[in-house]
């Protein structure tokens, strides 16, 4: 009698564990009487979306009961993240959850003759265009790229990019120039020429340049990095000269 009993109190678990609504007494119970702490939240598959947003979307942590949240309304959140297309979120007994991340694919913003869309590594425009809800997000936190031929190019250039974020974190926009090379555009305005074919060193000496003299702060037109042994700075017109006062005028 009590071993059916208690595999009457077992099945009774398991079938209200399969409805999320079903189980949220019997969760409330189970955290009252003996929380057992989530010890580990293992991320798969998360590319573009941060770990701190993937976090605080699932809205528990470490040192948590793991029966003290709701699994559905966890993955709805995770679901609404910007490159999140879609999500799960388990529980692995006694001290796990594990989430599986399915990502979108977009890595750029196109700009070809004023129209804006997202692309993936080949190039291509991606589903589901818009400027609303998750696309804006979107569109607002990945690199802007401009020009014809740009959509093609863009992935090695992102990545070699990416590998000198000292100088990504100043980058606003890269312009494909002549279906050849890029140009970047600068939060301050600066543009800097980069080299046709040779982008990832002109990027390092940049890098190594900013490191030592603080380079990508300087108020400057434009930095030309096209020759693999000189770089070229071109510094603002000096302003005209004020004109003479009417006093300094009527001196003889």
């Amino acid at each position: 009698m009590g071993v059916l009993g208690i595999l009457a109190v077992g099945g009774r678990f398991f079938y209200d564990a399969a409805s999320e609504k079903r189980f949220a007494p019997l969760r409330a119970k189970l955290v009252q009487m003996q929380p057992l702490q989530i010890r580990h939240v293992i991320i798969n598959g998360r590319g573009l979306t941060t770990e701190t947003e993937i976090n605080e979307a699932l809205g528990t942590g470490i040192g948590h009961p793991i029966f003290g949240f709701s699994v559905e309304a966890a993955r709805t959140r995770i679901d609404a993240l910007p490159f999140v297309d879609h999500a799960t979120v388990e529980r692995h007994m006694p001290d796990t959850v594990v989430i599986n991340i399915t990502e979108r694919t977009p890595i750029a913003v196109w700009q070809d003759h004023g129209h804006f869309s997202l692309i993936n590594r080949a190039g291509e425009e991606v589903p589901d265009q818009g400027l609303t809800g998750k696309n804006a997000e979107a569109f607002l936190r990945l690199p802007l790229v401009v020009g014809d031929g740009a959509n093609s190019a863009a992935a090695f250039m992102i990545d070699a990019l990416s590998a000198q974020p000292v100088v990504k974190s100043q980058v606003t926009a890269l312009i494909r120039v002549g279906s050849r090379r890029w140009d970047m555009t600068l939060r301050d305005g600066t543009t800097i020429l980069l080299p046709e074919g040779a982008e990832a060193a002109a990027l390092a000496r940049l890098a190594q340049y900013e490191g030592s003299m603080r380079l990508l702060e300087r108020p400057v037109p434009s930095i030309d990095l096209r020759l693999p042994d000189r770089m070229v700075i071109h510094q603002a017109p000096p302003p005209p000269p004020s004109p003479p006062t009417p006093d300094a005028q009527k001196q003889p």
